[in-house]
């Protein structure tokens, strides 16, 4: 699935998006959680940066 969605933000309009994934640590489990979106390249940086 992810193929697909990397596939169609390389053509057009939409090549001015990007598909980031953050990995954080569950503080309760211990366990890795992956937050996926789709975001403006412009806007990669403030999607780290936020907690």
């Amino acid at each position: 699935m992810a193929k697909k969605s990397v596939a169609t933000l390389k053509t057009g309009d939409s090549a001015s998006y990007t598909k980031v994934v953050k990995m954080t640590k569950n503080k309760r489990s211990g366990g890795l959680m992956f937050e996926e979106k789709i975001v403006n390249k412009e806007h990669v940086e403030d999607f780290f940066k936020k907690s």
